[in-house]
């Protein structure tokens, strides 16, 4: 265990009190390694998650329980540093923050699933099921969240390992915000889409739905942690432009997950 970590887990810039901060997060469940080596790394999730400083959080891979892991750390470790009683998504929540969590995956011992953290009311709690065939479970999360008196719709997302799974689910997304959601709202749809290949973008623009970047760079790498080269961690957004975007980097960062997290500070268009 690596402590303390504020100290390293800053991000790169200053939050603008104006912007909507998102933050996308793969959390790989709260635990890296394998076997002997397997540490417990959600007590330091703990840390960054508060260190982005964003209004809304969207995490994939967590847990609301597994039995093994639970048994496996309460005997290496104890007291504060043991696997935590509350839920993943309740645990990594800063003081004050409303939560949302839905499952995607039932496992052996437990599930996982994606998970929304907001320092603004949120509305109802919407699940989709976007599995795409029986070797994978994904699912879409929606939640609307009153940013300073306007509801933004929020959809966090996992999407699927094989390409042809993840294009049908990209086609279930868009119809989704085109569908379902209040025509006209801002709408920011964030996570971890494993679109290594690039074909995701022309089919959410059908929806209206841009891809958060900064003038010519598109792709922000956030995948794997400790050298990045794929930008599977994005935002998209409708109604909202992108002011800023960042991706926390450095030695700390890249033990407590395989993905980088993925800051973008966004505005309504006016």
């Amino acid at each position: 265990m690596l402590k303390p970590l504020q100290s390293s887990l800053l991000p790169p810039a200053q939050r603008h009190a104006g912007h909507l901060r998102v933050a996308t997060y793969n959390i790989h469940k709260g635990v890296r390694g394998m076997g002997p080596t397997k540490r417990l790394e959600i007590h330091n999730l703990s840390d960054a998650v508060s260190a982005l400083d964003a209004d809304i959080v969207c995490l994939q891979e967590v847990r609301q329980f597994n039995h093994a892991e639970a048994r496996r750390f309460s005997h290496t470790q104890f007291g504060p540093d043991a696997w935590p009683s509350t839920p993943q998504a309740e645990y990594l929540a800063p003081e004050g923050y409303e939560v949302a969590y839905r499952t995607n995956a039932i496992t052996k011992n437990g599930e996982h699933g994606n998970a929304l953290l907001a320092r603004w009311p949120l509305g109802p709690i919407g699940h989709h099921n976007v599995s795409d065939h029986r070797f994978e479970q994904r699912g879409l999360l929606h939640v609307p969240v009153i940013w300073r008196g306007v509801e933004v719709h929020v959809v966090v997302v996992h999407l699927g390992l094989i390409s042809a799974s993840r294009v049908r689910q990209a086609e279930r997304l868009a119809e989704l915000v085109q569908h379902e959601l209040p025509a006209g709202a801002p709408v920011v749809v964030a996570g971890d889409f494993n679109d290594w290949n690039e074909k995701l973008d022309s089919i959410l623009a059908e929806a209206s739905l841009s891809r958060a970047t900064l003038g010519n760079e598109a792709r922000v790498a956030t995948y794997p942690s400790i050298i990045p080269v794929l930008s599977l961690d994005r935002v998209y957004m409708r109604g909202l432009h992108c002011k800023s975007i960042m991706v926390p980097r450095g030695s700390t960062w890249a033990r407590l997950s395989d993905h980088l997290p993925l800051v973008a500070e966004l505005d309504l268009n006016t």
